[in-house]
């Protein structure tokens, strides 16, 4: 009863948020609707890592390049194959990430810890080199750009180029997408993975095949983060090497820290304090990046827990200090 409680009580709050994003464009401003697209994008790419560090226990510093594969492949798609639909182009886009995903993932997760790190930087610093010098594909230095197409419904077109329908289709695709990570972190793979992190020789004298665990959620977080990229294309109407650039994985890493790892929330809760971060520092200096620095090593010193552990620690002093009660009920 309890599980089922907690289940309906996350479900719950994922569908209000949804209807709040829904209602948001009719207040909204284009430069504000512009920026809750971006929060969208990168919260799910935030959440793909999340379910790397904070639930395999994985340290990635190349979760770009998944990220820059979906960016790139969405791009290649549309420009090189005419009259591709936009979903469509995205179906390919996960598709090759996903396939990157499995073979990357073969290779990596032979290893742990520290070797499984730097093997991840490794790779993303190999997918880096070849966005920049394979020229005639890419672009190289200077990315590539993409018009947008519209959307056929059958009855009717969707102005993608129109920022509120764009807002529209991205907080439903992604935010449905987001929706399902959470329900994956409840089934029994995601409580798997979960557990194979507490003790992962438990799991295995229990009959688990960990290494297969493992690289499911590798692949599955490759396609997350592939589809956020593709979203990023499309939002920009351009890609870079940026996009598959160590900076990139350096910045959804400190979105998982600034948000916190124990939590299905934190990281979403730290892509919306790093982009409007960005947004208000960068507009009053160009060092902005040293502030979020700044900021960075003060979250790892005295916030270990993420913004979300904090919220947490406050409530439960809130509680303590009231004495507000906390029904359980108790399955019969």
């Amino acid at each position: 009863m309890i599980k089922q409680r907690g289940h309906a009580y996350f479900l719950g709050w994922g569908i209000f948020i949804l209807i709040v994003g829904v209602a948001l464009p009719l207040g909204a401003r284009q430069y504000e609707l512009a920026l809750l697209t971006e929060i969208i994008i990168f919260a799910l790419f935030a959440v793909s890592y999340n379910l790397l560090l904070g639930y395999a226990g994985l340290l990635s510093f190349g979760h770009a390049m998944f990220f820059g594969m979906g960016a790139y492949t969405v791009a290649v798609a549309l420009n090189r194959i005419p009259g591709l639909p936009l979903f469509g182009a995205v179906i390919v886009s996960v598709m090759v990430t996903t396939a990157t995903g499995l073979a990357v993932g073969s290779l990596l997760l032979r290893h742990k810890g520290v070797p499984f790190a730097l093997l991840t930087l490794a790779f993303n610093a190999l997918f880096y080199a070849i966005a920049t010098k394979w020229h005639t594909i890419t672009g190289g230095d200077d990315g590539l750009s993409i018009r947008l197409p519209d959307i056929n419904l059958g009855f009717a077109y969707l102005k993608t180029a129109n920022i509120t329908v764009f807002y529209y289709v991205t907080l439903l695709t992604i935010g449905s997408v987001i929706l399902f990570c959470w329900y994956f972190t409840r089934t029994a793979m995601g409580q798997t993975v979960l557990l194979m992190r507490e003790n992962e020789e438990r799991m295995k004298f229990l009959g688990y095949n960990t290494n297969i665990s493992r690289l499911i959620l590798f692949v599955f977080t490759g396609f997350l983060a592939g589809l956020a990229g593709s979203f990023y294309t499309l939002f920009f109407q351009f890609t870079s090497i940026t996009a598959i650039s160590i900076d990139m994985s350096t910045i959804v890493l400190l979105m998982v820290i600034i948000g916190g790892t124990g939590s299905f929330i934190g990281p979403i809760l730290g892509a919306c304090v790093y982009i409007y971060l960005q947004d208000f520092l960068s507009d009053i200096t160009d060092r902005w990046p040293f502030i979020m620095g700044l900021i960075f090593i003060f979250m790892i010193l005295y916030v270990p827990r993420g913004l979300s552990g904090l919220i947490n620690s406050l409530i439960e002093r809130l509680r303590g200090r009231w004495h507000l009660p906390i029904k359980v009920e108790t399955e019969e």
